[in-house]
């Protein structure tokens, strides 16, 4: 830490904080958030209503205690725990939820808010820079925003975490030029942010931890998804001449996407280099670089398990040479997902049989989480795969339906469907020719009469895509 840093206190910190102010913060995929300053804040006594905003969800200190304290009155753009899930809910805060690729400029450039500071996290710190630590998201965006700003440093985190990192920011509209990225292991930028040293508050020394993840066992569908998905790859690649010599993949979080990575150990690629371009990393990604598998990772984010985080700090200069980790304006940008052929895999709460995707909303009414960088990589990737299991684990409510109520994600973004069932490829349907082919390969076998009788009956309307409406919210009951 360079010596001209001002050191403070996080009680000073928080009380720099104004009561209504709008703060960005660092965090994406539950690491890299800031942790002291806002338990400082959700132990004030002060009436605070602010506003926070951040790219990718955030650890408990944000998202439990700080939502429990009353603290938040509004939010963007994610959510990932109960306790906020249900203030969200309850309306207690007013929640918005945008694209990870474009919060960004829409902080800066698009009038979404006044942004009054920045709270971020670092493994080091200077004048007029500092290194973030194990996500990056939209900060150095959040940084040019804000009018002020306060760091902590996290001595918890490895100063190897710099050698990881390539931060580079997109000029600004309408001067924007090229993001001169040829490839996804190229590095085009710095492994440090840099900012206006007038705008510094000061700096919060901790050690305490992120939130790591725990991903479950995969399950019998879940292997029965990976190898349907592991089929169908093997079949796009032998037909399609655009991955004759590489294939580049993005896999949604979670223990379906872990599954995803763990079955592509088994696919034979040939001569093919496999790379991984998406938003988070996590322990699959791990497995696959292990194995020599995988040719080159590019992130914002690395969201591990403790294990996981344990592997990757304890040998972090090996990982170095094949994980970078970016802005999620690049990391996310539609043009490099269309410039490297991404074939994106991404889950969702529900799909129709049309073609239409709920990734956030139960029964179209009861926010779950948020969009996060799903529709980023649905409407940009050279194939757009939407994988899930065909009905709810232990209940009887099926995840294919006539008709979604809430569309995160819509028809014409979506290109195969995956579920423990088979594979629907949709490409060039008609909507109808769309709804055999689901309901044939994808539909739970106890729902699919019932579809199958549902879209018998609407077919003999006049319409291009044949609803009963009264009858398929019935489908939501549950």
């Amino acid at each position: 830490m360079d010596g001209d840093v001002p050191l403070i206190d996080v009680e000073t910190a928080a009380g720099a904080i104004a009561e209504d102010a709008t703060v960005l913060t660092s965090g994406f995929g539950s690491v890299g958030y800031p942790k002291e300053i806002p338990l400082a804040l959700a132990d004030s006594d002060r009436d605070l209503r602010l506003t926070i905003v951040h790219s990718g969800n955030v650890g408990d200190e944000i998202d439990v205690d700080l939502v429990e304290s009353g603290a938040i009155e509004r939010r963007f753009s994610y959510q990932s725990t109960r306790v906020a899930r249900s203030a969200t809910n309850r309306r207690e805060i007013a929640f918005s939820d945008r694209n990870a690729s474009s919060i960004g400029d829409e902080v800066q450039y698009g009038g979404m808010v006044d942004a009054d500071v920045a709270v971020v996290e670092a493994v080091a710190v200077g004048e007029g820079w500092f290194v973030p630590s194990t996500s990056i998201g939209q900060v150095p965006a959040f940084v040019d925003a804000a009018d002020e700003l306060l760091i902590e440093l996290n001595h918890r985190q490895p100063l190897g975490l710099q050698s990881i990192h390539d931060i580079y920011r997109p000029e600004s509209p309408p001067n924007r030029t090229p993001i001169p990225l040829t490839g996804p292991g190229d590095r085009i930028g710095e492994s440090y942010v840099e900012f206006d040293p007038e705008k510094l508050i000061g700096v919060v020394e901790t050690d305490r931890p992120d939130s790591t993840y725990t991903f479950r066992d995969p399950t019998d569908d879940d292997l029965a998804i990976a190898a349907n998905l592991r089929s169908f790859l093997s079949e796009e690649m032998e037909r399609s001449a655009v991955f004759d010599d590489a294939i580049h993949l993005q896999f949604g979080v979670g223990s379906l996407g872990n599954a995803l990575m763990g079955e592509l150990q088994e696919l034979d690629f040939g001569d093919r280099d496999v790379v991984y371009y998406g938003e988070l990393i996590q322990d699959g990604l791990l497995d696959m670089i292990d194995s020599g598998r995988l040719e080159s990772a590019s992130a914002t984010s690395m969201a591990f398990t403790a294990e996981g985080q344990r592997r990757l700090f304890d040998d972090i200069d090996r990982y170095a040479e094949d994980i970078v980790l970016r802005p999620a304006d690049v990391a996310n940008h539609p043009g490099l997902i269309d410039q490297f052929g991404v074939v994106g895999v991404n889950s969702a709460i529900e799909f129709d049989i049309y073609g239409n995707v709920n990734s956030t909303h139960i029964g179209g009414k009861r926010m779950v989480n948020g969009v996060g960088g799903s529709a980023d990589y649905n409407r940009n990737s050279l194939i757009s795969v939407c994988a899930l299991p065909s009905k709810l684990a232990g209940k009887d409510i099926s995840r294919v339906v006539p008709m979604t109520f809430h569309v995160d994600h819509t028809e014409h973004d979506i290109d195969v469907f995956v579920t423990e069932q088979g594979v629907a490829d949709v490409r060039g349907c008609s909507p109808v020719e769309r709804a055999e082919r689901i309901i044939e390969n994808c539909a739970h076998p106890s729902f699919k009469p019932k579809l199958q009788s549902y879209l018998d009956d609407v077919r003999s309307q006049s319409n291009h895509i044949p609803h009963d409406v009264e009858r398929a919210a019935t489908w939501h009951d549950n």
